[in-house]
């Protein structure tokens, strides 16, 4: 597993990476209207820069605005969250989560 999925995140930066990749690139402004309940514009663009910082965006310069884009692709992501959802709540076994969303 890549060593930047290894950060946890944050409900909020859970929901800014899902935005992202749902839109491919966004402003902070983007991104803010596309989030439920969404904070402040400075606390959109705060959580963006923790999320550079982490290596999970890249940033580049477009006139006035910075506009985001994922550096790993939405499906490794994907398999690094179920990954870590089967190491942490079923004791790594494939079988006990399978059974679980079975029932």
């Amino acid at each position: 597993m890549s060593t930047r999925l290894r950060h946890g995140l944050s409900k909020r930066e859970r929901q800014i990476m899902e935005a992202i990749y749902r839109l491919k690139t966004a402003s902070a402004a983007e991104v803010q209207s596309s989030i439920p309940d969404p904070p402040g514009y400075s606390a959109v663009r705060a959580t963006l820069q923790i999320l550079v910082n982490k290596g999970l965006l890249t940033h580049s310069r477009q006139g006035r605005r910075y506009v985001y884009a994922p550096t790993i692709p939405h499906r490794k992501a994907r398999q690094s969250a179920v990954q870590h959802l089967v190491s942490t709540y079923f004791d790594g076994s494939v079988t006990a989560a399978v059974a679980a969303l079975l029932n």
